[in-house]
């Protein structure tokens, strides 16, 4: 007998109010056997569940009945504290409610407990943007989330890549994802969801109008979705490469991990010196040239003709700009 078991059996109901036998054993994968068994070992150890006979009846906690957070373990009282990191919590203006709900957690644990969440809270931190950039700036952000959380359309003008650079937009905000320290607003307009940088945000309205969120949306399942078609949008071409050894070693910090993996798979040793030719993904000429001048003369491009054309180039300007060449 699992006591973390009688510990969800108890929070399942006092959760769920009314719940039927076979609700149990469904819920947490036993029996329903072994469901009135755990209701029967939770009355005697004095835990007020009665029954409600009946068709649509089942168990339920006597009115009024609240257990405290006695049952959780030290790893669960820790983790409970990460629900929730200062950093994107002030982004999203909740930074007093977050401190009001951690003080109510901690009053609620036991003593015990209480001490190692606490210490659990001083020891880590969430720094969310990368190194050599400074945090972005949004302006807007408080405003999304009033959008988001009470289903109002917003006017908006934003900033992008392809011309016109600015433009209006009618939305219906869906939600807001932080990836690696940058917002980005998920939200529906007449032709489907899209996605905003919310640093691009330039001007943001609430609208009057009030809309539904459809209920079989999924953020999470939408953003892998989205992630994997910019992977697939992102690299429109191949290129072969040859690398020094010192220049394998400096890929991880100097590209990102789609062409390390694709050195990694495809590399195969050219001579004795520890130099490999290799076929990499690249976005475009212009773009995989300055990604590639950043290994200096620990890369070669082989192919294609204009990759290796643009960075002869490069190169040349490069040499005339420092007095050689001439």
């Amino acid at each position: 007998m699992s006591a973390s078991r009688l510990l969800s059996l108890l929070m399942l109901l006092q959760s769920r109010g009314r719940v039927s036998a076979r609700g149990i054993a469904d819920e947490l994968n036993v029996s329903v056997r072994t469901a009135y068994r755990d209701v029967a070992r939770l009355q005697a150890a004095g835990v007020p569940v009665y029954a409600e006979p009946g068709r649509g009846g089942g168990y339920r906690l006597l009115d009024g009945y609240r257990t405290r957070l006695t049952g959780m373990s030290e790893g669960e009282a820790r983790a409970l504290f990460f629900a929730g990191l200062p950093g994107p919590a002030a982004d999203l203006g909740f930074t007093a409610e977050m401190s009001a709900a951690r003080l109510k957690l901690l009053a609620a644990l036991p003593a015990g407990l209480r001490e190692e969440a606490a210490r659990a809270a001083t020891l880590f931190h969430l720094d969310a943007p990368g190194w050599y950039r400074e945090p972005e700036q949004t302006p807007h952000l408080p405003l999304l989330v009033d959008a988001v959380l009470n289903q109002r359309a917003v006017e908006v003008r934003y900033r992008r890549w392809r011309a016109p650079q600015e433009v209006d937009r009618h939305l219906h905000p869906y939600g807001l994802v932080l990836k690696s320290g940058t917002w980005y607003l998920v939200a529906a307009t007449e032709k489907g969801a899209a996605t905003y940088r919310v640093t691009h945000i330039l001007e943001a309205a609430l609208g009057d109008e009030r809309f539904d969120r459809p209920r079989d949306f999924d953020l999470g399942a939408y953003w892998a979705s989205y992630l994997d078609d910019f992977r697939a949008r992102r690299y429109t071409g191949t290129a072969t490469v040859r690398l020094s050894p010192r220049g394998r070693r400096r890929l991880p910090d100097n590209v990102p991990p789609e062409v390390v993996r694709a050195v990694d798979s495809t590399a195969t040793a050219v001579g004795d010196d520890g130099w490999v030719e290799a076929v990499i993904p690249i976005e475009g000429t212009e773009h995989a040239c300055g990604e590639l001048l950043r290994l200096g003369g620990d890369v070669e491009v082989v192919s294609p003709a204009e990759l290796r054309q643009a960075m002869t180039a490069t190169v040349g300007i490069l040499a005339r700009a420092y007095g050689l060449g001439r």
